[in-house]
Formats: structure tokens, C-alpha cells, sequence
């Protein structure tokens, strides 16, 4: 099935956040709408309010936003997809362009006071370009390679639909990226089909 790529309009909601993590999050930034893939990141900005909702950024008032956002963090995107499919499927996973993101990403480690008055580690961001706000997205990507369970990463099964997420239900069966989206056409489908078969 060819698939053409929409870029996100003015109107249309935001990603979705289905993921139960952020690298799987972040591949959900392209979804399926019947034959088109639709890619909710146009512009830097629309990378930045992602990363907003996703609490890896803070809204920057007065901030410029980096010019290469948009491509650094659809290249990031890319990266993630082809690493990620790789460690589903098996097969070993390209860790270099991973590794360029990872290794642009600068934090110094800061021991502050917590607000009991407790000691805290917590690291800080040098700079404030594109690696600056997308090395935590590689940093989740790359621990989700190492530490997940793969058994648990899947793919909607709807065959519309391309959404990623960690199955963290009980029973660990979860099928759909959304119970209210992909889950009840699935129902209706087969609802459908019984009612014709009959």
C-alpha cells in the first residue's frame, strides 16, 4: 500500500500520546488517516509544543526556537523508528545515527537541595539549541533499547493504523494503540462482517 505524508494543518489535534513512553510517543508523531501517513510536526514550533506536552521542554517565553528543530527532530524520529523496528523484528539494531544525538546531548550533573531540605542529583542542560531539547528523547529511546521488554513494545493491530506503545496493562494483551479509536473499529468491523455473514 503506497502511502503519501499530510503535514499537520492548522485545526488538527495534536499527536496522539498512546506511546506509555516517550520514544514510542515520539514515533507516534506520524499516524495513518485511511492511505496517508500525516506528520504532526510542520514547523519547529509544532516540535516544541511536543516536547511541551511531553514535559521535556518548558514553554520559552521570549526563547528563540532552534531553526533545525524540525528537521534535527524528524532525523531523531527516523533514527528511533528504524532502532526500535529493528529490536522488534530481532535483527540488529543501527546505532549510529542514535549515537550522534545522544553524544550532542550535554548535561552536568548538580547537587541541589530538595524541598525538604534533603540533597538531590539532578542534572542540567548546557546550551539551548536543538541537541539541548531533543537529548532526552534520545536518552528515552536508547534506555528503552537496553532495558525493555520488547515483548511489551508492539504496534496497533488495526492494519490502518502504524501507532506504537509499551504494553503496561495487567495481563499484558493489549492489542489496540486506543480501545475508543482503533479497538471499537476493530469491533464494528467484525460486527459488521457477523451481520452480513447472517
Amino acid at each position: 500500500m503506497s502511502a503519501t505524508t499530510l503535514q499537520k494543518s492548522a485545526g488538527m489535534p495534536e499527536a496522539p500520546q498512546v506511546g506509555d513512553h516517550l520514544a514510542l510517543d515520539l514515533l507516534n508523531t506520524e499516524a495513518r488517516r485511511q492511505d496517508q501517513v500525516v506528520d504532526y510536526w510542520a514547523t519547529g514550533e509544532d516540535v516544541h509544543r511536543w516536547l511541551v506536552r511531553q514535559g521535556v521542554a518548558t514553554e520559552s517565553a521570549g526563547n528563540e526556537i532552534p531553526t533545525n528543530l524540525l528537521v534535527r527532530g524528524r532525523e531523531l524520529r527516523d533514527a528511533v523508528r528504524e532502532a526500535i523496528s529493528a529490536r522488534k523484528a530481532g535483527g540488529p539494531v543501527a546505532v549510529d545515527a542514535l549515537n550522534q544525538h545522544l553524544q550532542a546531548y550535554q548535561t552536568s550533573p548538580l547537587l541541589q537541595r530538595d524541598d525538604t531540605g534533603g540533597l538531590a542529583l539532578t542534572r542540567i542542560r548546557r546550551g539551548d539549541g536543538s541537541a539541548s531539547l531533543l537529548g532526552p528523547v534520545a536518552e528515552a529511546a536508547a534506555q528503552l533499547l537496553v532495558e525493555g521488554d520488547f515483548a511489551l513494545v508492539r504496534q496497533c493491530e488495526h492494519p490502518d493504523c502504524i501507532l506504537w506503545f509499551y504494553d503496561r496493562t495487567k495481563s499484558h494483551k493489549r492489542r489496540w494503540c486506543s480501545m475508543t479509536q482503533c479497538g471499537n473499529r476493530h469491533k464494528a468491523a467484525q460486527f459488521r462482517k457477523r451481520s452480513h455473514a447472517g
